[in-house]
């Protein structure tokens, strides 16, 4: 199937002064945040992007719109963060002190934010999005597509997770720093993850087509093949 570049919005003001944004509107990219957005751009020099589409709050809009500054991105709510309920907009520091955080950190699926959502139910969210959202570019184009969806940290760890085939109770053992991309590509049996958290080097080889091999295009190659056609710098996983 296609393949997303799943991108976390660049700094906030929220990033550094340790407060959980959630959904809090008027939330912008900072300086670092905006040139980590440029930089990212600059990273998909060469790529023809199929799609856009983006969290709809301002500082996933402001990305989208620094890293593919040609395309117009579509909104979906479904790629919203996590709706912190009454957790959002409050310093970290204060948070570390609920109980509830501990159950956060070791078993993240039984978490429910007090008059908002279970992280479980934001796993379920995102991952159908993305999935949905995939398989419509590929219908719309080809096998080859490549797209950019910019959402937040939890959600893109939770694409991840599901991408790993992880439990969500693992999903903090990922890493979502401002500004990253990471690389999945769905197939009609397994998910494979190309890029996970990277900030540098160019992504431009995603536009290669497959190497043609005897295997299922959903297989892994035992061994674990020749890799992609052009050898690049793509981050780590």
């Amino acid at each position: 199937m296609a393949t997303v570049i799943l991108a976390r919005h660049g700094r906030t003001a929220a990033n550094t002064g340790g407060v959980l944004a959630g959904r809090t509107k008027g939330v912008h990219l900072d300086e670092t945040g905006i040139a980590q957005a440029r930089l990212a751009a600059e990273r998909l020099t060469g790529l023809p992007l199929t799609a856009v589409v983006t969290s709809p709050l301002e500082r996933c809009r402001e990305t989208a719109k620094l890293m593919a500054p040609g395309l117009r991105a579509v909104s979906d709510r479904r790629l919203l963060e996590c709706d912190y309920g009454e957790w959002t907009g409050q310093e970290i520091k204060r948070l570390a002190k609920e109980k509830l955080w501990r159950t956060v950190q070791v078993q993240p699926s039984g978490a429910r934010f007090p008059g908002g959502e279970s992280l479980q139910e934001m796993s379920a969210r995102v991952v159908a999005a993305i999935r949905a959202r995939d398989a419509a570019v590929e219908d719309a184009a080809d096998e080859n597509a490549v797209w950019l969806a910019v959402s937040h940290g939890d959600p893109i760890k939770a694409i991840l997770a599901d991408a790993l085939g992880m439990h969500l109770d693992a999903f903090q053992r990922i890493a979502v720093d401002p500004g990253s991309l990471s690389v999945v590509r769905y197939t009609p049996h397994r998910a494979f993850v190309l890029t996970m958290n990277s900030s540098a080097g160019s992504l431009a080889h995603l536009a290669s087509k497959p190497r043609k091999r005897r295997t299922r295009s959903s297989d892994a190659v035992v061994g674990g093949g020749a890799g992609p056609a052009t050898t690049t710098t793509s981050g780590t996983v």
